[in-house]
């Protein structure tokens, strides 16, 4: 199935530049977002380094090192399992997270980004290249079959190419028979090839199991194999043969 990702930049780091710095006689007050601190208070609140000077991340109005944050925090990526770090772009797809670096068809390696992809077995792969590897192709047309699709002889067909060798009608979900491995829709197949029932003349096709009853070089229905004077069947019973008619013993015999 082909989707799309979707790209989410998220910026928890705040440097040095949005703190200002006022000075006084004895010390250096450093404010942010209308909090104030001095310079030796101004760090880290899990690990306790300085963060004078140097980007840090707020959570719940508490101050963090980039370290820290994504320690507790930060996404790991699915492929190389190490922090997404904070204010870096990350891809993210079915819930997992991805480095945009990470974010890679498993086959020619180039970057998918929001580029359509199909999963297999758990793997990314950008169109083409799934196309090229796994995608089954039109036996007709030689196109890629991107969904659907059915099978005749062992090989894939797209439904719209799956037609009457006769008329083209297209043949999925519907009976057709086969000649000289070739598919007929059933109109066809017994315009061009079915021998036709001595009795009722219409087409014999065997279609879903009919049966017919072959003798010299006329053929039968097996329902119209009758007497031709009394109609009883004569299927499995002894007949006897006026020209092109068939004859129960009875009649036959009168």
């Amino acid at each position: 199935m082909l989707v799309s990702v979707k790209t989410c930049n998220y910026f928890f780091l705040y440097f040095a530049a949005e703190v200002t710095r006022r000075s006084s006689l004895e010390l250096n007050d450093l404010a942010y977002k209308g909090r104030h601190w001095h310079e030796r208070c101004f760090k880290c609140t899990k690990c306790s380094r300085s963060l004078v000077e140097k980007p840090f991340a707020a959570k719940d109005e508490l101050l963090l090192c980039t370290e820290c944050y994504s320690n507790e925090y930060s996404s790991k990526c699915f492929h190389c399992q190490k922090t997404i770090m904070p204010g870096s772009r990350k891809m993210e797809f079915k819930g997992s997270s991805w480095h945009e670096s990470c974010f890679v068809c498993q086959y020619c390696q180039q970057p998918l980004g929001t580029k359509p992809l199909i999963t297999k077995d758990n793997e990314n792969y950008c169109v083409p290249c799934f196309e090229k590897q796994f995608a089954h192709r039109c036996y007709s047309c030689k196109k890629v079959i991107t969904s659907g699709g059915v099978a005749y002889h062992d090989q894939p067909w797209h439904k719209e190419c799956f037609v009457c060798a006769g008329c083209k009608t297209q043949l999925s979900g519907q009976r057709f028979v086969s000649k000289d491995e070739y598919p007929y829709c059933v109109d066809c197949f017994s315009k061009f090839y079915a021998k036709k029932c001595t009795a009722c003349k219409k087409p014999i096709t065997a279609l879903g199991g009919a049966k017919f009853v072959s003798f010299e070089e006329c053929q039968w229905h097996e329902e119209c194999f009758n007497c031709a004077r009394c109609s009883v069947s004569l299927v499995g019973q002894g007949f006897l043969t006026k020209q092109d008619a068939v004859l129960c013993h009875e009649c036959g015999s009168s």
